[in-house]
């Protein structure tokens, strides 16, 4: 039996979700019963984390062998001397990957009590230990140094500073509290920082917090994959255009050698300042960050561009990222989203502005790549659809590396289209339940196909523009 249960939606957005697995061209190709059965998975392995974690070398300042071995070495202390793989992806040579071990099902559950919230909870569940203020509840008497079960409110009912709570809530493993109750709740905001170290994790997952922060970046496979497919070149200028936190952007820059101009957009100043902050850290010099929305990026009148700030003029750059706002309906884990269908429906047209504005602002023979990090059809393959009608001077490309499977049924897009894009589907493979034996007897050419899999929903098209797109 499963530790967590699926994903909890309102009624609409999960009927709204149905409809996309099971339209008809799904239908005639799969069958009734295995279109619902991948439903059903999707569901499932939405609430649970991916099998790997995943982090990428910053390799503008190290070798990845040798962030590899500091690396190992740290393992080997957060774990007590366990040894934990770490594999070098073969397709990108730049990312590591980490096994999780879990669902661990025999942990003895303590009477003393914690709860967060269920973005706090799912953090807890890749690896992070529980910040202060992400704690909504604790039990009446708990002080420093207790055993502590932590436990994640999905739902969002539990009131801050009760003492205790009855609601639905899930598991998440036991740590020992850093700070007493009273501590917690003393209305200071100036607390930040650990409220209790997890010590027996429902899933074991190392800990990433200020680990060899110049040389590695946690980032998620698919995230990882994108960048590598833009394939920036030395020298070119490259436009990074909803660029917050700033994974792309630097991984972006570290591909170009930090030889030449990459641009990154982003509407929130503090996201922007984030994105400046993991440029400095990662010593990369080539990252120009400004706060400006990226629908309105593109200059209306032709004068003079302006010290490279934006707007900037038409057919300004080489290459183009569009890593959207979405649904974000991929993300791993996320046990519960509270979202109405207008919400999850909004984002389609402002994609759509932000698309219209990219293709403006590419050179003739340049690359844009469009991505997100949802599973609905409409942000997906409904949008490539879309591009292709709308401006007839893109072509979708193939894309280097093929990581993830091909694009879904149900936007009308040819079986050779489809295989020009890249969907990683969290409902491709039934979620298993691993442990350290498992990982010994696995190969690892066995492990790198289920990171592969079994990661967050995610999805990739590329286009290249063959003239003035109009």
């Amino acid at each position: 039996m499963s530790v967590f249960p699926k994903i909890s939606l309102r009624l609409e957005v999960e009927n709204y979700l149905k409809a996309g697995f099971m339209n008809k061209e799904i239908l005639s190709a799969l069958g009734k019963q295995e279109a619902e059965r991948r439903f059903e998975t999707l569901l499932h392995n939405l609430s649970h984390p991916p099998s790997f974690t995943t982090v990428r070398v910053n390799t503008h300042l190290a070798s990845v062998q040798h962030v590899k071995n500091l690396l190992f070495d740290e393992l080997q202390k957060q774990f007590n001397g366990l040894s934990f793989p770490i594999l070098q992806h073969p397709d990108l040579q730049d990312v590591l990957l980490i096994p999780v071990i879990g669902p661990r099902k025999n942990i003895k559950q303590q009477t003393c009590e914690v709860i967060v919230g269920a973005q706090c909870g799912n953090a807890v569940l890749r690896g992070a230990h529980v910040y202060v203020p992400g704690i909504v509840s604790a039990s009446k008497f708990m002080k420093g140094g207790d055993h502590v079960s932590v436990y994640s409110d999905i739902k969002g009912k539990c009131k801050k500073g009760a003492k205790e709570f009855d609601g639905t809530k899930i598991f998440l493993g036991n740590g020992i509290s850093e700070l007493s109750r009273k501590e917690i709740f003393s209305g200071l905001p100036e607390l930040k920082g650990v409220g209790v170290r997890m010590t027996e994790p429902v899933y074991l997952s190392p800990s990433f917090d200020n680990v060899l922060p110049n040389y590695l970046f946690l980032q998620n496979l698919p995230s990882a994959v994108v960048s590598h497919v833009l394939d920036p070149q030395p020298g070119e200028k490259v436009l990074d255009l909803c660029a917050a936190p700033g994974g792309k952007t630097t991984h972006i820059a570290a591909l170009m050698c930090d030889q030449g101009e990459v641009i990154a957009l982003d509407k929130i100043s503090k996201k922007v300042e984030k994105i400046k902050q993991n440029a400095l850290l990662l010593g990369l010099n080539s990252i120009r960050a400004f706060c400006f929305d990226g629908t309105k990026a593109l200059k209306l009148d032709m004068v003079k561009d302006t010290d490279g700030e934006p707007p900037f003029l038409p057919e300004s750059f080489d290459r183009i990222l569009l890593d959207a706002p979405c649904s974000g309906m991929g993300q791993r884990p996320n046990m519960a989203c509270t979202w109405t269908l207008k919400e999850v429906m909004s984002y389609q047209p402002l994609q759509r502005k932000l698309f219209t504005a990219a293709v403006e602002l590419l050179k003739p023979g340049g690359v844009l790549v469009y991505s997100t990090c949802t599973v609905t059809l409409a942000e997906n393959e409904e949008q490539v659809a879309w591009a292709l009608e709308t401006f007839p001077g893109l072509q979708l490309q193939r894309q280097d590396p093929q990581v993830g499977g091909e694009g879904m049924l149900g936007a009308g897009l040819s079986p050779e289209q489809l295989k020009r894009l890249q969907r990683f589907d969290p409902s491709a493979m039934q979620s298993l339940d691993r442990d350290i034996g498992s990982l010994r007897d696995a190969s690892i050419e066995d492990l790198v196909w289920l990171a592969n899999k079994d990661c967050i929903g995610f999805f990739i098209a590329k286009f290249v523009k063959c003239k003035s797109a109009q």
